[in-house]
């Protein structure tokens, strides 16, 4: 029996070794939209994709050190909050009294575990929020002054609203235009233990009514992780993604219908069109390859597998 029991014990360890060592991979998001070759300058393309490139290879540091998925893509997004080009965090757009509201949220594959803060003033990384949301209390969502107050209990770093201004933003809500602006960021990640996560953060719709919500920080919406499926960050029309549920909607067909990643991707676009939305998602499962499927013309978008280069995709 005792010679059973230590068998049985060193393939307990050697299973438990393969796993921590397993594959990993990361894909990000920087938003879709109607962007065409044309109007996209090559400085400006540099710039997104420096900015994109530097996410991918931030997360996939975290991954090739034994980090876990949550710690890759909180950090990933974290460089994407940072940067004034994506709207989300420093780069956010103007609601329709020329102030900044952000969202987020971040989900746990293993446990189920999620966090998420809607319309958010003062935070300078709302990711961070969302995971402490999660982490640090029995909540799933919390909104407003309530989520900035908690993140500065938390002692996550809180600036001047101020902070979330820039140039390029200003113009736009000076010119009064309305129209989505799809800059969300997001990341999917797959860390060497099996594990997948999600992350989606967002400025919201330029123009967008005082304490209008979109789908970025629901789960089930705008963002979700499942190791038993896949992990999703969505990008576009919040408004439709909520409607449908988009990212809970991918991980069922996954896992009760057997759909490959891609087509349930597909699937689930197809429904979004069809309510009038545009936009995108990337998916991530555990066998480690990435999904990218939209309905625009252009994704900002980027994967890195394993040790391998990351690649950074615009147009289709």
């Amino acid at each position: 029996m005792k010679r059973l029991a230590a068998i049985a014990l060193a393939a307990s360890i050697c299973a438990a070794a393969q796993a921590a060592d397993g594959p990993f991979a990361i894909a990000v998001h920087g938003g879709a939209g109607a962007m065409t070759r044309a109007s996209l300058a090559p400085e400006r393309e540099s710039v997104l994709r420096a900015a994109l490139t530097e996410a991918l290879e931030t997360g996939r540091r975290v991954l090739a050190e034994g980090g876990s998925s949550l710690d890759a893509v909180t950090a990933a997004v974290r460089v994407l909050e940072d940067s004034p080009h994506f709207n989300a965090g420093k780069g956010a757009v103007f609601t329709s009294e020329g102030t900044n509201e952000l969202d987020a949220s971040i989900m746990d594959g293993a446990t189920l575990r999620a966090g998420a803060v809607a319309g958010v003033a003062t935070v300078k990384n709302p990711i961070e929020a969302a995971r402490a949301v999660m982490e640090r209390s029995r909540h799933v969502l919390l909104a407003g002054k309530g989520a900035d107050r908690f993140a500065k209990e938390q002692g996550l770093a809180i600036v001047d609203p101020s902070y979330f201004r820039t140039e390029e933003r200003w113009r736009q809500f000076q010119r009064a235009k309305d129209e989505a602006k799809l800059g969300t960021v997001g990341a999917v990640a797959l860390d060497k233990a099996g594990n997948l996560a999600a992350a989606t953060s967002t400025g919201g719709i330029a123009g967008k009514r005082i304490g209008r919500v979109g789908d970025s920080p629901i789960i089930g919406a705008g963002t979700w992780a499942e190791n038993e499926s896949v992990a999703v960050s969505a990008t576009g029309t919040g408004e439709t993604f909520l409607r449908v549920a988009a990212a809970h909607d991918i991980a069922a067909l996954v896992k009760y219908r057997g759909l490959a990643p891609r087509k349930a991707a597909d699937g689930v676009l197809a429904k979004v069109a069809a309510l009038g939305g545009q936009g995108g998602v990337i998916v991530l499962d555990r066998s480690g390859e990435p999904v990218f499927a939209f309905n625009t013309e252009a994704m900002y978008r980027g994967f890195a597998i394993g040790p391998a280069r990351p690649q950074v995709m615009v147009f289709r």
